[in-house]
């Protein structure tokens, strides 16, 4: 089972005793289990095999309750208590839970009342307006459900990047063991990086592929084989991803991986410049009537048609061919760039790890410095800390920067944007702060116009430096909240606040469009991995991919600089 698995069973179980008014503090502890369990870098299986149920309790948000419960799931591939729990509602109805817009008594509501336990049920009783009438459901309300739907729907079929990438790495892990294989290179729209993935390509260099698709095709998480050849396989994973192997030679590898990597537009402009010199271009190589010429590496594919080199995360036909053509094309961020992450939780409101704990986690990663950036009052489902609270906090900030040497905890706040645009905190408070970042967390279907008032009074705040997940969105759960982005980077830039780039798989927000455009006015960028566990400060890969997508650079990014720089830039504004 993979992690995911034995996360989705602690969501639905929080669901269903959400929905029998079970324990309150169950429910939250089962979300909290689930959350957590989502962003563990190792696969809870692997835990339990290397240290048993001690090892499972030593997982943040993961008591002893919750690791029998999974010992079981491990031992038997079944939770007794969570298949009991499915059998009391109707087949569809998580289906209907997980829809934007719904929620569990909603669910049971509509099943009672007009036997709804489909999605696409839920669609055509909203669209003939079945629901208006009912207790608690106006038009306003039916509108947001049908909205919810169609956001599903835009989804389906898509898996978040660090699912998929999760998968088609394990795949080519286990496929690297062979001997056959050469070399291994995993393609597609998942070596672009895009936010969400419809299907993983794999490319292998080997002289024999019998027993490569044989181990490909039979693969324990291989649900089912769509197609099993000498040179080509297709498997869909018991998760739904679609998964192809591909077989080439070695003078085709290059020419195979530019081919199965960019996007199809990008594609056909070089098979067009390929022609204006007399070659064609295929994912075999470059050939000159019949004689292959060229196409042995991906930079023998760029420099035969007159480009240098473009990264895999800018192949998509986004000026990025003109760019090599001029020389102009970007030094993209990389990971060995960042020097600190501004933006964490800790056990003061919803995080499952200490100051300390935090910190020491971040230095084991070669951190310079990072940020503690708990909520404040108004998020109170995430116990936010009022002000008494708040300088408490600080406090606390400073006596484990006494203690710990090597890396800086700077002293912060992930502080409400009110919906007036003013802050949640006094500005007395804010100004002991060494940096606030403004988040809306409510109030998300204000008109554009109002939404982007709000958010521009924010960035006006001397003590603010950074807004949080600009958009609101969240990937397949939420839409962004109406907001005229161009005006907020102009804004940005003209108070000197960076936007943030929020490395949570589901968020990314800003895109890489949006990072674009901040880069060309000038704005910083902080790429930040709003931990609330340890495990998740590795989710920093995940921004990153995104920024360079959008065609960001060192220079470009504020967790890039040194702490002495650093702390200049956020004291500069004030």
């Amino acid at each position: 089972m993979e992690n995911s698995d034995f996360a989705k069973i602690f969501w639905d179980l929080a669901e269903f005793l959400e929905l029998k008014n079970e324990n309150r503090f169950k429910v939250a502890a089962y979300r909290k289990a689930a959350q957590n369990i989502e962003s563990l870098s190792e696969n809870l299986g692997t835990i339990y095999k290397a240290g048993g149920l001690k090892a499972l309790e030593e997982i943040p948000g993961i008591g002893q309750g919750i690791a029998t419960k999974i010992e079981k799931t491990i031992k038997s591939g079944k939770l007794d208590v969570y298949e009991k729990l499915r059998k009391e509602f109707p087949r569809g109805f998580l289906e209907l839970v997980e829809t934007p817009g719904m929620g569990p008594k909603t669910a049971m509501l509509l099943y009672k009342k007009l036997k709804i336990d489909s999605r696409a049920k839920l669609e055509k009783a909203a669209k003939e307006g079945k629901l208006q009438g009912l207790p608690g459901m106006g038009a306003k309300k039916e509108e947001n459900i049908l909205k919810g739907v169609e956001l599903k729907k835009k989804i389906s079929g898509r898996f978040l990047l660090n699912a998929a990438l999760d998968q088609a790495e394990a795949v080519a892990k286990e496929l690297e063991k062979l001997k056959e294989v050469e070399k291994i290179l995993i393609c597609g729209s998942l070596r672009r990086r895009k936010e969400t993935i419809g299907d993983a390509d794999i490319l292998v260099i080997a002289k024999r592929s019998k027993n490569i698709m044989q181990r490909f095709t039979s693969l324990p998480q291989a649900q089912r084989i769509l197609v099993k050849g000498e040179t080509k396989s297709s498997i869909v994973l018991k998760m739904g991803m679609q998964v192809d192997l591909r077989v080439v030679e070695d003078k085709s590898f290059g020419s195979a991986a530019h081919y199965f990597t960019g996007c199809k537009a990008h594609n056909i402009k070089l098979r067009e410049m390929a022609i204006k010199k007399g070659l064609k271009l295929s994912e075999y190589g470059f050939f000159k009537k019949d004689k292959w010429v060229a196409g042995r590496t991906e930079k023998e594919v760029f420099k035969t048609v007159g480009l240098t080199y473009i990264p895999p995360e800018l192949r998509e036909m986004r000026g990025e061919i003109e760019a090599a053509q001029k020389g102009k094309l970007p030094k993209l961020i990389e990971s060995k760039d960042i020097k600190g992450d501004l933006h964490m939780h800790t056990i003061e409101t919803d995080g499952s790890n200490t100051i300390e704990q935090m910190a020491q986690a971040a230095k084991k990663l070669g951190y310079e410095y990072i940020a503690i950036t708990d909520h404040t009052q108004s998020t109170r489902i995430a116990h936010g800390m009022d002000e008494k609270r708040t300088l408490k906090h600080l406090k606390e900030i400073d006596r484990v920067n006494k203690k710990i040497q090597g890396i800086r905890v700077l002293k912060g706040a992930e502080v409400d944007i009110l919906p007036d645009g003013r802050m949640d905190l006094p500005d007395s408070i804010l100004k002991q702060m060494d940096l606030v970042i403004a988040a809306v967390h409510s109030n998300f279907k204000m008109p554009e116009d109002q939404m982007t008032r709000r958010i521009l009074k924010a960035l006006e705040n001397k003590y603010v430096n950074i807004l949080a997940h600009p958009t609101g969105r969240l990937i397949g759960e939420r839409e962004a909240y109406k907001v005229d982005i161009e005006k907020v980077i102009a804004i940005a830039k003209k108070t000197k606040t960076a936007l943030e780039l929020n490395s949570h798989p589901q968020r990314l927000d800003l895109n890489d469009v949006n990072c674009r455009l901040a880069k060309d006015q000038g704005v910083l960028i902080s790429i930040n991995t709003d931990s609330h566990t340890t495990d998740q400060l590795n989710l920093m890969k995940y921004g990153i991919f995104t920024a360079r997508r959008g065609w960001l650079e060192k220079k470009n990014i504020l967790n890039a600089l040194t702490l002495d720089k650093l702390l200049k830039i956020l004291f500069a504004k004030r």
